[in-house]
């Protein structure tokens, strides 16, 4: 997820839209990054990617945050920052939580106010999964695969699973995770990912811990 400096505009209209993806589009190639499920709103952007190396995802970010800045101030006649900082992100464990993630971004301009529906919002991937118009940007998750044999019973499940949404719960689990820094999974796939990396990925509850209690007391 990436935002607007100050949640400022990012996308004045269609055509910074259209330029934005048409970009990200050849970064990804260029940078080796499979485009999952995306979402461009007013002041930020959501995506769901998998990136060839561990250095790609940062790769694409970089090169697609110097390049569009540059058209969208020269469009608009102004200089200066446009995003937030670094982009922030979180891995997803894609065996549990794949489909709900591509929901949970494309679900992203309902939650903005922008659309009624997920298939309703043109500047998403949700027109590419309904079958509506094929995207070329999509590479589409293993989880959406797994909906179906055929196109049809893959477009028409996921309609089903956007019609019914993302719960206030894994929103909040998604929105967390991305905003951390911290893995999006179970407690399991988070262990996991801490002794590949050796990063920590769960918070530590508040107060003295339990260890440190135990020792103050007296043996009998």
């Amino acid at each position: 997820m990436q935002r607007g400096h100050n949640r400022q505009t990012v996308f004045a209209d269609d055509i910074d839209r259209k330029a934005y993806l048409d970009m990200l589009r050849d970064a990804a190639a260029y940078c080796g990054v499979a485009i999952h499920a995306y979402a461009l709103l007013e002041a930020d952007v959501h995506l769901l990617a998998t990136p060839g190396g561990a250095a790609s995802l940062a790769r694409l970010m970089q090169s697609l945050g110097r390049r569009y800045v540059a058209a969208f101030n020269r469009r608009h006649g102004r200089s200066g920052t446009l995003w937030e900082g670094r982009f922030r992100a979180s891995v997803i464990d894609a065996a549990s939580l794949g489909q709900l993630a591509v929901v949970h971004v494309e679900t992203a301009p309902i939650r903005a106010g922008l659309a009624t529906a997920a298939g309703d919002w043109p500047w998403s991937s949700a027109g590419h999964h309904l079958g509506r118009w094929r995207d070329p940007l999509v590479t589409e998750h293993p989880a959406y695969w797994a909906l179906g044999n055929t196109p049809f019973e893959r477009e028409y499940a996921h309609a089903h699973i956007l019609e019914e949404g993302v719960s206030p719960a894994h929103t909040d689990h998604f929105d967390r995770a991305v905003m951390s820094g911290r893995v999006a999974g179970s407690a399991d796939f988070a262990i996991g990912i801490q002794k590949r990396t050796g990063v920590p990925q769960q918070s530590r509850p508040r107060g003295r811990p339990a260890g440190a209690i135990r020792s103050t007391r007296k043996e009998d």
